[in-house]
């Protein structure tokens, strides 16, 4: 058995909730690994599409003071997990349905999260600008909007507009509109924008997946459909990996089997543990990133 699988025993959480600037409330391993916790059970989905990413959590014996502040409308969300000191955040997002029912003797609380929910709901955007307007710098007037941070790829150029620039509407309409005139790629992770161009990492760091560093089974071959209508397709690999939530949605990974080797970007990623049973684990997407020419050359010179 290998140092990660070992280290499967120190796994540790600290789930967070609450509103920003306002009060809320903790629970988990919250001073190290050995200190007892509540039972939890997770399931994260992410994915590089601009709706918004999805968890499940469940959560036993809550207190009823916990309980309420989570009953509050637009609670936070945020679930840190990983093995002793190494902590990193999975999960950041708003409530969208949560119940509490008996189970057994315990009292079990389930709860859906979206990331960006609020942002993507509500935020109503109206300005304008007049002569020559740089995309880039309305990128960050819309995030900055939405309550939102913002991260761009380093290979991104930006369009101007000549003759200014006018919208009234939802903030990711407006995301959206500006995405199209760059052709960019956009997502939220995280309560963070990130914007690309399609099929390529938000940075270039990579991260090493091999059985020394959690990769466990064999990596599948995958084909995925990128567009209905171009008919487009990627091919990568489906990998299998104990937790790490130092590994995002279009990071680079590298993978090292024998079955598969080299660079691709992450596609999806689904996050599942439980602090009682089992192993923590991700499933992964990974896809072969997409080549331009012009600026690999010009980054491999």
């Amino acid at each position: 058995m290998n140092g990660v699988a070992n280290e499967n025993f120190y796994r540790r959480y600290i789930l967070s909730v609450g509103k920003n600037g306002g009060s809320g409330f903790q629970v988990g391993n919250i001073n190290g690994e050995k200190e007892d916790a509540l039972h939890i059970s997770f399931s994260v989905e992410k994915s590089d599409a601009e709706s918004a990413n999805t968890a499940k959590i469940q959560i036993w014996n809550l207190s009823d003071q916990n309980l309420r502040i989570l009953d509050t409308k637009d609670i936070i969300v945020e679930l840190k997990a990983g093995y002793g000191g190494n902590l990193s955040l999975i999960l950041a997002g708003n409530v969208t349905y949560v119940v509490t029912t008996p189970d057994g003797a315990d009292r079990l609380t389930e709860i859906e999260v979206a990331d960006g929910r609020v942002s993507l709901r509500d935020a109503n955007i109206s300005f304008s600008r007049n002569g020559k307007v740089d995309t880039k710098d309305l990128y960050a007037y819309i995030a900055g909007q939405m309550g939102l941070s913002i991260v761009f790829a380093k290979d991104l150029s930006f369009a101007k507009f000549p003759n200014g620039f006018s919208f009234v509407g939802k903030g990711k309409n407006a995301l959206q509109r500006i995405a199209k005139a760059n052709g960019h790629a956009w997502t939220i992770q995280n309560g963070v924008i990130q914007v690309t161009l399609p099929g390529r990492p938000v940075n270039t760091h990579g991260y090493l997946l091999n059985s020394d560093t959690g990769l466990i089974s064999i990596p599948k071959r995958i084909t995925i459909s990128q567009s209905a209508d171009s008919g487009d397709s990627l091919t990568g690999w489906e990998v299998e990996y104990f937790l790490n939530g130092a590994i995002g949605v279009n990071d680079v990974v590298q993978i090292q089997s024998g079955a598969a080797n080299g660079y691709y970007r992450v596609h999806k990623i689904t996050f599942d543990g439980d602090n009682m049973e089992g192993d923590w684990v991700c499933d992964a997407q990974l896809l072969e990133i997409k080549t331009l020419p012009r600026l690999d050359k010009k980054a491999a010179s």
